[in-house]
């Protein structure tokens, strides 16, 4: 019994680059940042966002600008906890070193 030839148009698609999980590289290009660079405050900058976070109490509504493995990211949520040993500010799950603030926005009074 003699087996067909495929014919040429299914033949080159069997050869077309395979994609195992469809949408993987529109993810992986979503994901892709721009790397920057941790900015160093000035003095007066420092006494400010330091006033700032002598008004941060537990419970209380606030955003937080902070850097985080080569990017700025905000967060704006409770605060769960203000560790001034460990220099640790947490909004609800996430906790930030204080280094790392760039600014806090306190709620409107």
């Amino acid at each position: 019994m003699a087996r067909q030839k495929m014919p040429m148009d299914k033949r080159a698609a069997q050869f077309l680059p395979f994609q195992a999980v469809k949408g993987l590289d529109e993810a992986l290009r979503a994901k892709e940042k721009i790397v920057v660079e941790k900015i160093q405050l000035s003095e007066e900058s420092l006494r400010e966002l330091d006033i700032k976070m002598h008004e941060v109490r537990k419970g209380m509504m606030v955003s937080a600008i902070y850097y985080c493995k080569g990017e700025y990211l905000k967060t704006t949520g409770l605060v769960a906890r203000i560790d001034e040993t460990s220099r640790i500010l947490q909004i609800v799950g996430t906790k930030i070193p204080f280094d790392d603030i760039l600014d806090i926005i306190l709620p409107e009074e």
